[in-house]
């Protein structure tokens, strides 16, 4: 991501959702965003992504998501950054 701050001076946003497909990639991906300077992060969330018309598999359920704000909230504050 530091190699795209030199194209633009917009923010980088990833999406770890749609990069990957697939839910249980979603926080090793969004870590990962995070760890090349992500400036921020659009994840999918859904109450039944089961039940969902359209990104069920790479969507996170309202826990799934509190969870991974809290396992992210270490690798966001070792890059200088804020939630």
């Amino acid at each position: 991501m530091a190699g795209l701050r030199l194209l633009t001076h917009l923010p980088v946003i990833a999406d770890p959702s749609h990069a990957s497909g697939r839910r249980d990639l979603v926080a090793p991906m969004s870590r990962a965003a995070i760890a090349a300077g992500a400036d921020g992060l659009m994840i999918e969330v859904h109450p039944s992504p089961e039940k969902a018309l359209s990104d069920g598999p790479q969507s996170l359920t309202f826990d799934k998501f509190a969870g991974l704000m809290d396992t992210i909230r270490p690798f966001v504050q070792a890059a200088g950054r804020t939630l």
